[in-house]
């Protein structure tokens, strides 16, 4: 007698809409407690102690931190646009400028809401490594898109690039830090705005693919 072979279960490629939902409730409530506990130039001993650790790294490492730096420089967006065009990933290509347009008007509004200067205005002694020593300064610019930028390539590469793609967007907060232009909370919630960010470009996208399909 002929027996039928089970049928193959396949694997659905429908965006994961509730996971999406809660991990950018908690990026915004993250960035939320952030920008409310920095509101008012205020900086904890703890946060003081973690700045003057990576503000005091040695000078001899500006420039290797300068190039990872640029790599939560707007200009990232688009550089990373266009290769994954190249590449034909054209949901990464979209989602990037998505993470770039979000940077762009949530930075503005998250420093016309949470007032904060830059550490040079709130502590003293600070190392400044070409790095303004006034004005707004939370939320970090460079880290929403270093951190924006490594949630939407995420998913389209191997996972031995996702190791450094999330490195990076590590190392691009740590440099802020480092040549003075953050206090680390202010890192924090850039990261948190990036998260979010990223994620809801990868909805977005994700939802567009499927309508597609």
């Amino acid at each position: 007698m002929k027996t039928s072979s089970p049928t193959p279960r396949v694997r659905s490629s429908r965006p994961k809409f509730g996971l999406g939902a809660i991990s950018i409730l908690v990026a915004l409530t993250v960035l939320i407690l952030t920008g409310m506990h920095v509101d008012g130039n205020y900086a904890s001993d703890a946060e003081r102690a973690v700045f003057r650790f990576f503000n005091g790294f040695p000078s001899v490492i500006y420039w290797p931190a300068w190039v990872v730096m640029q790599l939560g420089n707007l200009i990232a967006v688009p550089a990373v646009a266009i290769i994954a065009l190249l590449f034909r990933r054209y949901r990464l290509a979209i989602a990037a400028l998505i993470v770039g347009v979000g940077k762009w008007y949530s930075s503005r509004l998250l420093k016309d809401v949470f007032l904060r200067e830059r550490p040079a205005s709130v502590l003293s002694d600070v190392v400044l490594r070409d790095a303004p020593a006034a004005g707004q300064a939370f939320v970090s610019g460079h880290a929403v898109i270093a951190v924006g930028l490594a949630v939407v390539v995420h998913p389209h590469v191997a996972r031995k690039w996702q190791v450094v793609v999330w490195a990076t967007a590590l190392l691009v907060c740590v440099a802020r830090v480092y040549v003075g232009a953050h206090l680390p909370l202010d890192v924090v919630g850039g990261a948190a705005a990036g998260w979010a960010i990223g994620t809801a470009a990868n909805l977005v996208t994700g939802l567009f693919a499927r309508r597609r399909a």
